[in-house]
């Protein structure tokens, strides 16, 4: 009967932690429920204190990871299919060593000096998971539990002093600390301080961390063109759709015009007469635009992304190439030995080709005499990368710009999640940002990651122009960078160092005698 009611209590086990692990991911648009992440990896882990084993708590651990990233990436199933379960499955494995520090510090009867540790650790150990993933190799840092926080206005105060790492620090600290009050009765002096202590670094903060410097500003206009059925001429289509578009704007003070990602389907340098065009629209409105270029390049091998500032004259010779790709979406990873990925899903049948380095691109004078902006592209899921926003701050961009497109997934979460990026990126560097789509969410943010104007929703078809604040001076983000990871690591090598110091003072155990023997007679 006890052996029944174990084998009962493991089969319950797995699926709970599958569910525990998805949770997190209604914290993130489209739901949106910001306030949930700082409950959502509760359940998680008081399953994960309550394993009998260490071998248990791995098992809990890679199956909540493998839960998280299904239910965050679940929009991706049109385009995996089912190999979107053996990513997951990989990905999950990054969660194992937070899942034996959360047993290790949080099992049992915690002494208070434990319960410490573990407000400090356990979010370390979190945090370890999403620096690994956030590898460009492993999917990119889609999903960190920090950027569900990106419409919290201390959250975001909090990103420009150590980037989204330091907001998903204090969610992972106040799950922790509210383990502990549920769990852990004797640990309720060390929960409480611990969330003191999460809400008077909050408030600090708030109070004296250094604000976006006002400098001016932008007019930028956003054109989204919206869905264009496929077919062989589709790309003429909605380059067509682009100008008709743009051209209103013509009599208005514009100062840059951003269309999205893939909006040209041919070079510039092959085809004069998409140039020409594209300088005759610029001259109309009065202002260069930004465009996107999804296509061979002549005299070069392979496809590239890549974000072309065109002027009345034509060509700027400003021109940034996407370099970090989409795995599967535009590049297939080992793909002598992943290709068939394509055959079940709509994977990249040929690798594009990456760009070299980062460029901030010059806006020409502007008629009233002002200086020129400098802005920083990015190429679609670059927004979701910390360290690439900053890199164009430090090299000079005044206004950071993603061209995207999430066509294909329209109808699910990804638009509006790849959009609430924006905020993230806008506050940890200090500077506005430009989300601009094919099909929506379109979304501009100020520098302090405030929302500018109104968000064109994927139904929408629209040019709109927004009035961009502009910003100097730099925030402790984009001169220290990204300090919270390096904390974390120290804290999680210190850790290890002490356990494994003490585990070599441990006296070994005694052989034991062996067993005498009776004799019998």
């Amino acid at each position: 009967m006890v052996s029944m009611r174990n084998g009962w209590t493991r089969r319950w086990r797995v699926p709970a932690a599958v569910a525990a692990g998805a949770l997190p991911a209604l914290a993130f648009p489209a739901p949106a429920l910001w306030w949930f992440a700082y409950v959502a990896l509760v359940p998680w882990m008081l399953l994960l204190r309550s394993a009998p084993t260490g071998r248990r708590a791995a098992l809990e651990g890679w199956l909540g990871g493998a839960g998280f990233i299904l239910a965050v990436h679940h929009w991706l199933l049109p385009s995996l299919h089912v190999f979107l379960i053996p990513v997951a499955g990989l990905l999950g494995l990054l969660w194992i060593p937070w899942a034996l520090l959360v047993r290790e510090l949080l099992g049992a009867r915690p002494s208070a000096r434990r319960a410490a540790c573990a407000l400090v650790l356990v979010p370390a150990g979190w945090l370890l998971s999403e620096v690994a993933r956030s590898w460009q190799g492993l999917g990119g840092p889609w999903g960190l539990l920090g950027a569900s926080q990106w419409q919290v206005p201390p959250a975001l105060r909090l990103a420009s002093v150590g980037g989204v790492w330091l907001v998903s620090l204090l969610v992972v600290a106040v799950n922790c600390a509210l383990v502990l009050l549920i769990a852990v009765p004797r640990a309720r002096i060390p929960a409480l301080a611990g969330l003191t202590g999460c809400a008077v670094l909050t408030g600090a903060v708030w109070v004296w961390a250094a604000r976006p410097e006002p400098s001016g500003g932008l007019r930028v206009a956003v054109v989204q063109p919206g869905p264009v059925a496929g077919g062989p001429d589709s790309a003429e289509r909605r380059f067509a759709a682009g100008e008709r578009l743009t051209r209103p704007l013509a009599g208005r003070p514009v100062d840059l015009v951003v269309w999205g990602e893939s909006s040209v389907g041919e070079d510039l340098t092959a085809r004069p007469d998409l140039t020409r065009r594209l300088a005759s629209l610029s001259a109309e409105v009065g202002a260069p635009l930004l465009v996107n270029v999804d296509a061979r390049r002549a005299g070069h091998p392979g496809i590239y992304k890549s974000a072309v500032l065109v002027g009345p004259d034509g060509l700027t010779g400003d021109r940034y190439d996407k370099m970090r790709l989409v795995p599967f979406g535009e590049y297939v990873p080992a793909r002598s030995l992943l290709g068939w990925a394509t055959s079940v899903g709509r994977a990249a049948g040929e690798d594009r080709m990456r760009g070299a380095a980062p460029v901030v691109m010059d806006l020409p004078g502007r008629p009233d005499g002002r200086t020129g902006v400098r802005i920083g592209p990015l190429v679609c899921f670059e927004s979701a990368f910390p360290d690439m926003s900053r890199r164009l701050t430090l090299d000079g961009a005044s206004l950071l710009v993603a061209q995207s497109a999430t066509s294909t997934f329209q109808e699910s979460w990804a638009p509006a999640q790849h959009a609430s990026l924006a905020a993230l990126r806008a506050a940890e560097n200090g500077r506005p940002m430009v989300h601009a789509t094919l099909t929506g969410v379109s979304v501009v943010h100020g520098p302090s990651g405030e929302r500018v104007g109104a968000a064109l929703p994927t139904s929408a078809s629209t040019a709109a122009v927004y009035e961009v604040p502009l910003a100097r001076g730099s925030t402790l983000y984009v001169r220290f960078g990204d300090w919270p990871v390096a904390a974390a690591l120290a804290a999680l090598a210190a850790y290890c160092a002490v356990a494994g110091a003490r585990s070599l003072r441990r006296p070994a155990p005694e052989p034991s005698s062996p067993p005498a023997r009776t004799a019998r007679g």
